[in-house]
């Protein structure tokens, strides 16, 4: 009976799936393989697909994203981006300039000859730029597709058609590219950022074509100062100051000068500096654009105290307000960092494009009168104010009498002058030498920038270090110390020679001594 059942069970149909039934439709296999091949490429660009490349006195990283319009994109951080349409297809060619190589660029300067052949130099550098990215592309994208393919579907063959089928597109969207190209696509750039305002520094780019001679004098000026400018950051003088005294850095009308962050924190390490104040005009636009600017500020390692001048706006306030190691001061609000307690204003006029003419005006007036409003309120409330700032002098004077020292810019020149009832009035110079102004005049402007050393007991000024960068074309870093005598800062304010002695030597990037009086105010 047992023998039977076995018999019986074994004689039984087995029943199996038709092949068609366990595989998926055509379309589906074929939608998924077009996804693992697209998405496989996009990582291997995204991880491998960068290129750094030399172009003429600049380094670059060039590198090919999806696009669905094509089209080249040159990112200037921290400036904005140019926009060309080079091509039609669904890659972009992303060139990014990361900084300007000084040894390169002092070569240009030091053999003026070599501008006349500097077209046909970057001409070169981007094609084997070019050519190199495709290199790279192709196996990135090979590479990228193959990997992802052998992960999903673990068959080899699976992974090495969808590699294969990757760098058919890649191809194909190469040819697409080469087809499409169009050179003329340099003459009608489109810009974004604070590069939207390049056509009116330097001119059209058909002018450029046909004024050629002209530009290649205006490029080999541009390259010089901007040379100049790097040269002067790394000639810093030493100082080692008395650790017994409390430190400010007094800085102002930085302008978007990419290099007065490295200017500060050299200042900040050489003079071990406690507290860094800055009286406004950070920015040059005030636009949401420029916030990435700022962000070295969070790196300088100390406290950062900010007023907002007529070149930034309140949504530069609230970015920097954000950051942990910043105190935005704004309607006379006071705050003790660092051993000082400081009170400032924001200045009332929003001015980027110039169209008001900012000055002493009622606006200014009632900015100062709100200031020192505040000022005997937190006298009278037990908390006397050490340091006041304000972007404007005119709102600063307004202080007079209030509190024994007030910080101001807006000038781009420094001076200092005692008002009429006893307050001494400090004004930054530029140090961002007048920002991107700085290279357009025949020498790029002095970067500005002071240490005020304050007694910590009675927290009153007992020095300060005027320093000045670049000067007219030189490569120099001077450092003058003054004393607050109040005859000598009388004499100053009238304008009238001081007859002090020579203030106490400081070095210079020579080696030699440099020491400097104070200028007349302004």
């Amino acid at each position: 009976m047992a023998r039977v059942r076995t018999r019986t069970r074994a004689r039984l149909p087995v029943l199996e799936l038709a092949p068609e039934a366990q595989r998926a439709p055509v379309w589906s296999r074929a939608l998924g393989l077009a996804a693992v091949v697209l998405v496989g490429a996009w990582l291997g660009l995204l991880i491998v697909g960068n290129v750094p490349a030399q172009v003429g006195p600049m380094d670059t990283t060039m590198t090919l994203r999806p696009s669905l319009t094509g089209g080249t994109k040159i990112n200037v951080s921290p400036l904005g981006a140019l926009y060309l349409d080079t091509h039609t297809g669904p890659v972009r060619l992303d060139v990014n300039v990361d900084q300007l190589d000084p040894v390169r660029a002092q070569a240009l300067v030091d053999h003026p000859e070599r501008l006349s052949g500097l077209q046909d130099e970057v001409t070169r550098d981007v094609e084997h730029g070019t050519v190199d990215l495709a290199v790279r592309s192709c196996v990135a994208v090979v590479a990228g597709a193959t990997a992802l393919g052998l992960a999903v579907y673990r068959r080899p063959r699976r992974a090495l058609a969808a590699g294969g089928l990757a760098l058919t597109l890649l191809a194909s969207s190469g040819a697409t590219a080469y087809a499409t190209w169009n050179p003329e696509s340099v003459l009608e750039p489109r810009f974004s950022g604070l590069l939207s305002s390049a056509p009116a520094l330097v001119g059209n780019a058909r002018s450029i074509v046909t004024e050629f001679d002209v530009y290649q004098k205006e490029l080999a000026r541009l390259v010089t100062n901007v040379t100049k400018l790097y040269d002067v950051t790394s000639t810093l003088p030493a100082y080692s100051p008395d650790p017994a005294t409390l430190r400010v850095l007094h800085v102002s009308d930085i302008h978007l000068n990419p290099a007065s962050w490295k200017i500060i924190a050299s200042l900040v390490e050489q003079y071990k500096v406690n507290v860094i104040v800055d009286s406004g005009d950070t920015m040059d636009h005030g636009t949401a654009a420029e916030n990435g600017f700022l962000d070295p500020i969070a790196d300088l390692g100390v406290p950062y105290v900010w007023v907002r001048g007529n070149h930034d706006s309140r949504t530069t306030q609230r970015y920097l307000q954000r950051m942990k190691n910043v105190h935005v001061l704004d309607d006379g609000r006071a705050e003790t960092i660092g051993g000082l307690r400081f009170a400032g204003i924001g200045d009332p006029q929003f001015t980027p494009d110039r169209s008001v003419v900012p000055g002493g005006d009622a606006a200014e007036d009632r900015a100062g009168d709100r200031l020192a409003t505040a000022l005997r309120e937190q006298r009278a409330a037990g908390t006397p104010v050490d340091v006041a700032i304000a972007h404007e002098p005119s709102a600063a004077r307004m202080t007079d009498g209030e509190v024994p020292l007030v910080l101001a810019g807006h000038l781009h020149h420094e001076g200092t002058e005692i008002l009429p009832h006893g307050t001494r009035l400090r004004i930054e110079g530029s140090t961002g030498g007048s920002g991107l102004r700085a290279v357009e005049g025949k020498y790029p402007d002095p970067i500005e920038a002071s240490i005020l050393y304050f007694d910590r007991d009675s927290r009153r000024l007992q020095a300060w270090d005027e320093i000045r960068l670049g000067g007219l074309g030189e490569t120099t870093a001077e450092v003058s110390r003054h004393l607050p005598h109040d005859a000598l800062d009388q004499r100053l304010r009238r304008g009238q020679p001081s007859g002090a002695p020579s203030p106490s030597p400081s070095p210079s990037p020579s080696g030699g001594r440099s020491g400097t009086a104070s200028p007349p105010a302004p």
